[in-house]
């Protein structure tokens, strides 16, 4: 058996207590984290703080604005409040039309929903949804997942009051005679999201590897 000395097993004892001692400090550091509302002095540290700085950095923003905050309340706080950009008051008809243009495009990506529409939270959207635009579509009979037409007869509702099918395609048999089928007017709209969302892919690709072509 070969004989590591005394040196390597001081090394790690030394070790052992460096991440003991480590362990021991975060527990105590999250202990002494600050939790629940936010008081005006804690937002205008974050505000002046951010001003000065700029956003990111998140995780050593609270030490150095001088906050008892972990760095995911100090992020939601700021995204969700305190951004000069953010719009306040009621979602317009215009944003209304926007959110459901996007929704039957993206489906529950609130975050890039968001993206696309200045001044409003992911968080704001995704409640105003759930809560109004959901039931107006039900209400118009068009089933707010799929953006397709509910049944009005042989339909079996779940829960929530969607039918689960839907009616079948109309096409030139079922009306008896020749249709010509054109393109839906919402197709320029979704091209041109398409295309936003594939320039954001690229700028990503591009951030991470510079050698990056976008096709």
């Amino acid at each position: 058996m070969v004989n590591k000395g005394k040196t390597y097993y001081l090394m790690q004892i030394s070790s052992f207590l460096y991440k003991l001692n480590t362990l021991e400090w975060r527990k105590r550091a999250e202990k002494m984290m600050k939790k629940g509302p936010w008081t005006p002095e804690e937002d205008e540290l974050l505000s002046s703080y951010i001003k000065r700085e700029g956003e990111g950095r998140w995780r050593t923003l609270p030490d150095k604005a001088g906050l008892r905050r972990c760095g995911k309340s100090c992020r939601l706080r700021w995204m969700n409040y305190l951004r000069p950009s953010l719009k306040r008051g009621h979602i317009s008809a215009d944003e209304e039309d926007l959110i459901v243009r996007l929704h039957r495009l993206l489906g529950n990506r609130w975050s890039l929903i968001a993206g696309r529409i200045p001044g409003r939270t992911d968080n704001e959207i995704k409640n105003y949804w759930n809560t109004r635009l959901s039931k107006k579509l039900i209400s118009r009979g068009i089933d707010p997942r799929t953006h397709k037409p509910l049944l009005s007869s042989s339909c079996d509702p779940d829960r929530n009051g969607i039918c689960l099918s839907f009616p079948e395609e109309i096409s030139p048999e079922n009306v008896g005679g020749t249709s010509t089928v054109t393109g839906s007017p919402d197709d320029g709209f979704s091209s041109f999201l398409d295309s936003l969302i594939n320039e954001e892919m690229c700028d990503e690709k591009t951030n991470i590897d510079p050698m990056y072509v976008c096709s």
